[in-house]
């Protein structure tokens, strides 16, 4: 008798594992632990490990979150380093930990009331000196109804070592209380079950491959993901796909179902989709009503997408950082947005003057170009109408220069009352100090403020001329 005969042993074994995990948590005893400053409401993540944190694999560790003195979250866990520029560049890391039990399984518990869930991230800003631009554009894209990770400004010592001010953050995740999609099991071949759901990004292969430096960025395998048959320029490329990339191409990586665990229907079905949607863009001659692309996109989040990245004139928009996801039976849709630690003027390619899909015209030598989706979509009379609509919607209540300043000033407030902006820069001196990518230097934190302003001010104003004689 087999489990797969049986499907009600096989679900009692399930639930039984289940409760065995559940019942396996590593006992952590908070008061071995520093329980953060006096009269601060920040959030104080306390983590201890065995060992030096790597690039990866994740290592084991213990992890204590104080409220006001007072631990409120305890668990075993299993930490890494994040990111890729900023990892190799900055001292101040960031990381991505994940709740484990004592037997070294994963585990998903709720915190903060961000929903249950085993994967979270804690981001440590550097180079953004105002340490909120993430939270800034995070914020205002779930006001404007499209889904960012949940965020909460924190302070984090390791191994009883003050690391300053962070942002603990959701990672992009499918689930329900994230991005809501159907769940897509690797054992999924019927064809009216493959429409859905995926997860996939446009970004450089750092961490998902065997090197974690420089080269490790470009290393294109075909397990990662698929290469567009078009370059950036809409034009078919005459090479093979895959290894070290070169400037025209643009691969999409499997997000979800993870690379280890979509079946071959699934990729043949997703790269079709994305392949026929990119022939009936490239088809479109702007006379057809509803567009050919209309069929395969969801036209609302593409703006919506277009608008977050432009307000915050993000250099690395479209390129890299960049997501998308289609559901069962739906088409494909935009975001969640992600990493925008270089916009709102923080590099100098971050112009207010300047649109970011126009990328390719500035810095057409970069290995990451901006696809030709962007250009092809907005040389459309129908699609920019349609920002110009949803532009102007926005700037009567959430896209204004009084709403994003009321925003900001708050955070500001937060951290200064409670004393974690002088902590955190007592820790990492780098106000009045060039790192790379910053574009503007101030010698005081409320100078980085005003200049992000300042910065946003000047955006609104120049795109609402743009945007006017659409």
């Amino acid at each position: 008798m087999t489990f797969m005969k049986r499907p009600e042993l096989l679900l009692l074994l399930v639930l039984f594992l289940a409760a065995c995990k559940k019942n396996t948590e590593v006992p952590v005893n908070p008061a071995n632990f520093p329980s953060g400053p006096e009269n601060s409401d920040l959030p104080f993540f306390a983590i201890n490990t065995d060992d030096i944190i790597p690039d990866e694999p994740k290592i084991n560790g213990e992890m204590v979150i104080f409220q006001n003195q007072e631990a409120v979250f305890t668990n075993g866990i299993g930490i890494e380093l994040r990111g890729a520029t900023s990892r190799r560049l900055f001292p101040k890391k960031s990381y991505g930990v994940e709740l484990w039990d004592a037997n070294g399984l994963d585990m998903s518990r709720d915190i903060f009331g961000f929903g249950s869930e085993e994967d979270w991230i804690l981001q440590g800003p550097y180079a953004d000196k105002t340490l909120m631009r993430n939270v800034l554009i995070y914020d205002i894209s779930n006001n404007i109804g499209q889904y960012a990770v949940k965020t909460a400004f924190s302070e984090l010592t390791i191994n009883d070592v003050f690391r300053g001010t962070y942002v603990f953050m959701e990672r992009i995740k499918r689930d329900g209380d994230r991005l809501d999609l159907e769940r897509l099991e690797p054992n999924i071949t019927d064809e009216t079950l493959i429409t859905g759901a995926y997860i996939l990004k446009i970004d450089k292969t750092s961490g998902d491959t065997e090197d974690s430096d420089w080269p490790g960025d470009a290393d294109y395998q075909p397990e990662l993901g698929f290469r567009s048959p078009y370059d950036t320029r809409g034009q078919l490329i005459d090479y093979p796909a895959h290894g070290p990339k070169t400037g025209p191409e643009t691969y999409f990586l499997y997000e979800y179902p993870s690379r280890d665990e979509i079946n071959d229907a699934q990729k043949n079905y997703i790269q079709q989709y994305i392949m026929d949607f990119e022939e009936a863009l490239i088809a479109e001659d702007y006379t057809n009503e509803p567009r050919l692309y209309e069929a395969y996109i969801d036209v609302p989040s593409f703006i919506d997408f277009f608008i977050l990245n432009e307000l915050s004139g993000n250099p690395d928009g479209y390129r890299l950082s960049t997501y998308m996801h289609k559901d069962r039976g739906q088409k494909l849709k935009m975001g969640p947005i992600w990493d925008f630690n270089l916009a709102f003027g923080n590099d100098g390619r971050s112009r207010p003057d300047s649109w970011v899909y126009r990328y390719n015209d500035f810095y057409g030598e970069d290995l990451w170009l901006v696809h030709f989706w962007w250009p092809r979509l907005l040389n459309d009379p129908i699609f920019r109408s349609q920002v110009k609509t949803r532009w102007q919607e926005l700037r009567g209540g959430v896209i204004t220069s009084a709403t994003i300043h009321t925003q900001i000033d708050d955070w500001v407030d937060y951290l200064d009352s409670n004393g974690a902006l002088d902590r955190n820069f007592r820790e990492w001196p780098v106000i009045g100090e060039t790192l790379p990518f910053n574009s503007f230097v101030g010698e005081s934190y409320e100078e980085e403020i005003n200049y992000l302003k300042n910065w946003i001010d000047s955006r609104i104003t120049w795109m609402d001329s743009q945007i006017a004689n659409w």
